[in-house]
């Protein structure tokens, strides 16, 4: 199969989490419908396949807001590990359905705001909604590219993401803007998945593993460089969750067999899949202004 270009990526992309956002506002779960093969839509019960990339990362019992939380795509909680404080200006990068802005917003406190930006209009009305169920006033939503961040610079203290950043095409133009938009001395804290060995070549062009976070992820070692390159210090990944043959196994009956390269099967793609990625909270600092 060849190589995706960017456009097609992206298109991908928003594709996927459109569809996620408008089953979310009709009130459906966003399962295997929205994701996966068209035969697992056929007649007769369904049952959503838990994703274990996406599924268990929140404590319902501190997350009260459920309509967001049905529509989480990520792969961490970086609500839990960026150390908010009130009064903090906080952007979510790729903010989805809302749940981390609206987490957020309850951590900063009436006198911080928590911005949320997304390229996908469906997103952005879905997280407008759960906002606004959530009775939450510190929060707002802006449309647009986390390669290209409409916000001034030096605007916010914190830039957190969730399982978003491996989607881009253009990584170095992300982690630019997001230190860029960072005052000095601000954090960067963000939920990703890193790749700890390389995986086959073959594998990076299917669609299924671009939308699902896998093949558009970097090395653990590059994104540190990469962080590096745009200006940030104190660069550090901690893995947060790794997968066994069992979670890598449900993932590959989540994918469409007619996307993988010619001559490889799921339990192939599994196999190659194993032990090379990893969920991980990334940090990094900017500097304080000298």
């Amino acid at each position: 199969m060849d190589h995706l270009d960017d456009v097609q990526v992206r298109a991908a992309v928003q594709e996927r989490y459109a569809a996620s956002a408008r089953l979310a506002l009709e009130e459906q779960s966003p399962g295997c419908c929205s994701t996966g093969p068209a035969s697992c839509c056929g007649e007769g019960p369904k049952t959503q396949p838990i994703d274990p990339i996406s599924g268990g990362l929140y404590d319902e019992a501190d997350t009260p807001f459920d309509a967001a939380l049905a529509a989480s795509l990520g792969c961490g909680n970086p609500t839990a590990l960026a150390e908010l404080s009130p009064g903090e200006d906080v952007l979510d990068l790729g903010s989805g359905g809302g749940l981390d802005v609206l987490l957020s917003a309850r951590r900063v406190g009436p006198d911080g705001t928590a911005y949320g930006l997304d390229m996908t209009p469906e997103m952005l009305d879905l997280a407008e909604k759960n906002r606004l169920e959530a009775g939450i006033q510190n929060a707002c939503f802006r449309l647009g590219t986390i390669e290209q961040v409409p916000m001034p610079d030096a605007s916010v203290d914190v830039v957190i993401s969730n399982c978003v950043i491996n989607l881009s095409a253009d990584k170095d133009a992300v982690l630019r803007e997001a230190f860029r938009v960072l005052r000095p001395g601000g954090r960067f804290a963000v939920s990703d998945i890193v790749l700890l060995r390389e995986i086959p070549d073959s594998l990076r062009g299917v669609v299924a593993l671009w939308t699902g976070c896998i093949s558009g992820s970097l090395r653990d070692g590059d994104y540190l460089a990469k962080l590096g390159a745009a200006g940030f210090v104190s660069a550090g990944i901690e893995i947060t969750r790794e997968y066994d043959r069992d979670a890598l196994d449900a993932m590959g009956e989540m994918l469409d067999a007619s996307h993988l390269p010619d001559g490889m099967s799921l339990d192939d793609a599994v196999a190659a899949l194993e032990g090379a990625f990893a969920s991980a909270f990334i940090r990094a600092d900017k500097p304080q202004a000298s």
